[in-house]
């Protein structure tokens, strides 16, 4: 790979370390803004909420800009945009300003989880595309560790400490804004947008030299064609029922497996697990750098085995880790550190699974010209199903009559429902070129 085409991505993706941030560091403030404002678990689990439903609007709306504008440019409102919500949420003085602040964040990460994987995807080569599609989940779980590890540090300041731990973001934001002026635009966007084939070839004889003269002429073959055909209403049509499937229940059992349950409130479960606070905050900068180990492993395999058998493996490592988990909440096994070790078992499936693959597989299955339709669908999907875990949580977690135990039997019963759908129904991506996928798929 050309070291440029590297640099590229990792700046690109470097929209899923302000995501990783973002999701992460209100693990470490939720309690304190619990007690600062007073608030009720219906109320509080609101107010964390509010990010996510700003994940939704700007995983919904996200594509929008980007077909019309270009990805570059509305990667650079998304960097303004974590910028303030850092600041601002970081200043709040009362719940429903801290609310509006952590909306706006949300509507950044909602957006670079459309534009960031597919911006990648378009400028990178087929045998190298998995890997370099991921390094967005590698940022993005670079930055939980970040989060996590900030918080600890940060967790010492007393009464003020949630404020510094949500405006640290505000740095990894201006690094991201001012590295933008260094990225091309999307090559095929260039090519179906602006009809600009002499820039996009200077682009991709850059990043994809092998595959420059495939993807011109299959790109000049069907853009008249579907250029006037690609609206919302035809992307919704039967030629592209089958990615809007598999792009819809691949995100469903993202967040059905739990995930953000863990990353949202991974002290808070270790204090039920009976760790006192502090370790609770280190166990937690545990998941952080158990989620990034496996997530390189999943870097290295992604373009090697595939994207369906790391699924299989992860989906395995849920349904045991899960299960486990569940007994020991359960049982009251709640000693040292089964439930840590247990959780990180849980981590590792998810990172070297569904984290590894979930943006590289959604940015694949869809051709060039609906591709931010699609990627805004499987990323809304995502984020309505985030919202709901992350608002209902702190309520069921402190139901005498629910609990810990049934939560996490519910997420592993989900994830044998994944192991099935992976057997039999999900396609294999590897090393097939976008425009031959769209042959693949049956979309002409």
């Amino acid at each position: 790979m050309k070291s440029k085409l590297l640099f590229w991505s990792i700046v690109i993706a470097l929209g899923g370390l302000l995501f990783g941030m973002d999701v992460a560091v209100i693990s470490g403030a939720e309690q304190q803004i619990q007690k600062v404002w007073q608030l009720s678990d219906v109320l509080h689990g609101q107010a964390l909420a509010a990010a996510l439903y700003g994940t939704i609007i700007g995983a919904l709306f996200g594509g929008v800009p980007a077909e019309r504008y270009g990805r570059k440019k509305v990667l650079l409102w998304i960097g303004i945009a974590f910028f303030i919500a850092s600041v601002g949420s970081a200043l709040a003085h009362d719940v429903v300003t801290f609310m509006l602040f952590r909306f706006l964040g949300g509507l950044g990460v909602g957006a670079s989880s459309v534009v960031a994987p597919m911006f990648i995807s378009e400028i990178a080569p087929a045998k190298n595309r998995g890997k370099l599609v991921a390094t967005f989940q590698f940022n993005i779980v670079f930055g939980i560790l970040l989060a996590y590890l900030s918080n600890y540090l940060l967790s010492g300041l007393g009464d003020i400490a949630w404020r510094w731990m949500l405006g640290i973001l505000a740095l990894p934001a201006a690094l991201f804004v001012a590295l933008l002026s260094l990225v091309p635009e999307s090559p095929r966007w260039l090519m179906v947008h602006k009809n600009d084939y002499a820039g996009a070839r200077k682009i991709l004889e850059v990043s994809d030299p092998e595959g420059v003269e495939e993807a011109i002429r299959s790109i000049q073959q069907d853009v008249e064609e579907d250029r006037k055909k690609a609206s919302l209403s035809v992307f919704f049509s039967r030629r592209f029922i089958k990615p809007i499937i598999m792009a819809t229940l691949v995100a469903l059992f993202n967040q059905l497996s739990g995930i953000n349950a863990i990353i949202y409130f991974a002290p808070r479960v270790f204090e039920l697990a009976g760790l006192g606070k502090s370790t609770a905050f280190l166990q937690s900068a545990g998941v952080g750098l158990v989620n990034l180990v496996f997530t390189m492993l999943g870097l290295y395999l992604i373009d090697r085995l595939g994207r369906k058998k790391l699924m299989l493996i992860g989906s395995l490592g849920y349904i045991v880790s899960l299960g486990a988990i569940a007994a020991a909440f359960y049982y009251q096994y709640l000693g040292g550190m089964i439930v840590p070790l247990l959780v990180f078992m849980f981590i590792a499936a998810h990172a070297i699974g569904q984290g590894a693959v979930i943006w590289v597989f959604i940015s694949e299955i869809f051709p060039n010209q609906v591709r931010s339709y699609g990627q805004s669908l499987g990323s809304s999907v995502h984020w309505v199903m985030a919202a709901i875990i992350t608002s209902v949580f702190p309520f069921f977690a402190n139901n005498p009559a629910i609990g810990p135990a049934k939560i996490f039997l519910f997420f592993m019963l989900m994830m044998i429902l994944q192991l099935l759908w992976v057997l039999f129904k999900m396609p294999e991506t590897k090393g097939v070129s976008l425009e031959e996928m769209e042959r693949k798929l049956g979309h002409h």
